[in-house]
């Protein structure tokens, strides 16, 4: 896997660089998505920690919000395009025979294994890992699907193997449920101050 992030990492230099702001983005209340307290992690994500405990450790010193810089969304750019081109999509069904299986997908995987992918490359080089947080939305087909929220100081900016260019989380389509928390990744917030449950399996936590 070293070497598959190795690779990754190369290959990023490869990709043309993408349009976006290159002075500081103005701070906006909207770019950032409201919590609403403590909620439980997806099962997925459980039996993922339990199978890869070191992927899940808390942060012994909490970093502010990441300070963007025109480098920092180079490389989200990226990353995001480079991984999306090259994951081929195909279900954990397809794949693994269940419904519900994260992890580091090698050439072919689901929107969890896609994150899970780009987070582990943007640590590699540099980002810190509170910045870097696995979410769960609901779609526009009202089906569960998971992006990788970046929590910078001017907002919530997503990165989704369903596109390349990066929003906020505002500009998406989607509706935000819950994610990790900036201390402990095992920690989860609700994002949806409804107090709905999902039903898709993504978003099904190990007590719903």
């Amino acid at each position: 896997m070293l070497r598959q992030v190795a690779a990754v990492t190369i290959a990023l230099m490869t990709v043309a660089a993408a349009i976006l702001p290159t002075g500081a983005v103005a701070k906006d209340r909207g770019n950032f998505v409201t919590e609403f307290g403590k909620t439980r992690p997806p099962i997925g994500y459980v039996r993922f920690c339990a199978e890869n405990p070191r992927e899940c450790h808390s942060v012994t010193l909490l970093n502010p919000r990441l300070k963007l810089t025109p480098e920092h969304w180079n490389d989200l750019y990226r990353v995001n395009t480079k991984i999306n081109t090259t994951i081929k999509p195909a279900t954990d069904e397809e794949l693994y025979g269940k419904a519900e299986h994260w992890t580091y997908p090698e050439t072919a995987g689901d929107c969890e294994d896609y994150l899970l992918l780009k987070k582990r490359v943007l640590e590699a080089i540099g980002f810190p890992a509170s910045s870097l947080l696995i979410t769960v939305v609901m779609d526009e087909n009202n089906q569960g699907h998971a992006v990788l929220s970046v929590a910078a100081d001017s907002g919530d900016y997503i990165l989704d193997n369903r596109r390349n260019d990066i929003l906020t989380w505002r500009e998406t389509s989607y509706r935000f449920l819950k994610r990790q928390t900036q201390r402990d990744p095992r920690q989860w917030v609700s994002l949806d101050g409804s107090g709905a449950v999902a039903t898709a399996a993504l978003a099904t936590t190990s007590g719903e």
